[in-house]
C-alpha cells in the first residue's frame, strides 16, 4: 500500500513549564474518559507536592439542586445551573472555582488574578438560592484532578498536555463547555497547534 504524506499528525508542541494558574489543554490523542478534549484550570502546581486543578469542560449532566436537594432551592434559575465532573479524585465532593472574590465568597483562595477556589459554602448557597447570575461567575464540579511529584511534567514531556494561558478575562474561563470548549482554547495557542483542531473527540467517528 503507498503510504500517502500528510503533516495531520506531524504535532509540534510547545513546551512550558506549568503554573497555578495555567489551562492545561489534553492532546487530541488523549482518550481517558475524565480528559478527552479536556481543558484543565490549574488551582495548584509546585515541583515538590504535585498539582491540583479541574476539568473545566467535562459536563456530568446534572444541575446544582439534583446534587444538593435541601440545600439549593429548585428554581428556574438554579435549575439552569450545571455541574462539571472536575477529575477523577474526591468525586463525592463538590468543589468550586470563582470570580466573585471575598466581598461576595468569603475565605476564598486566590490562585490566579481574579479567579478563585473554595471558599464559604454558606455564602455560596446564600449567592445561588438568591438567583444571582452564575454564568460565567461561577462553576461547580464534583471531584478533582491531580499529580503527584513529578507526574505531571512527565505527562506534559510525554505531550499528554499542553500548557496554555488564560485569555480574555476571568469571566470566559467560566463560560463554555464540551469540545466547543477546547477547540475555542486550541484556537488562542497558535499556530504550532493549528492541526489539533482537525482531530475529532471520538476518533471512531473520523
Amino acid at each position: 500500500m503507498k503510504r500517502i504524506k500528510t503533516n495531520l499528525f506531524d504535532i509540534t508542541t510547545v513546551k512550558r513549564e506549568p503554573f497555578g494558574g495555567a489551562l492545561l489543554v489534553a492532546g487530541p490523542f488523549l482518550e481517558e474518559s475524565y480528559f478527552n478534549h479536556g481543558v484543565v484550570s490549574l488551582v495548584s502546581y509546585s515541583h515538590e507536592d504535585g498539582a491540583m486543578g479541574m476539568v473545566l469542560n467535562n459536563l456530568t449532566g446534572y444541575r446544582m439542586p439534583d446534587i444538593l436537594p435541601g440545600q439549593v432551592d429548585r428554581t428556574p434559575e438554579t435549575e439552569s445551573i450545571p455541574v462539571f465532573l472536575g477529575g477523577p479524585v474526591s468525586d463525592d465532593r463538590l468543589f468550586y472555582i470563582h470570580n466573585l472574590g471575598p466581598d461576595i465568597i468569603s475565605d476564598c483562595d486566590e490562585y490566579f488574578p481574579g479567579l478563585y477556589a473554595g471558599g464559604s459554602f454558606r455564602d455560596v448557597l446564600n449567592y445561588v438560592n438568591s438567583g444571582y447570575p452564575v454564568d460565567g461567575r461561577i462553576r461547580f464540579f464534583i471531584g478533582y484532578s491531580g499529580w503527584s511529584a513529578g507526574q505531571l511534567e512527565e505527562e506534559l514531556l510525554n505531550e499528554v498536555w499542553a500548557v496554555a494561558d488564560m485569555h480574555g478575562d476571568t469571566s470566559e474561563v467560566l463560560r463554555g463547555a464540551d469540545d466547543p470548549y477546547w477547540h475555542s482554547v486550541v484556537r488562542t495557542m497558535g499556530e504550532s497547534y493549528r492541526n489539533w483542531l482537525y482531530h475529532p473527540q471520538n476518533v471512531q467517528c473520523n
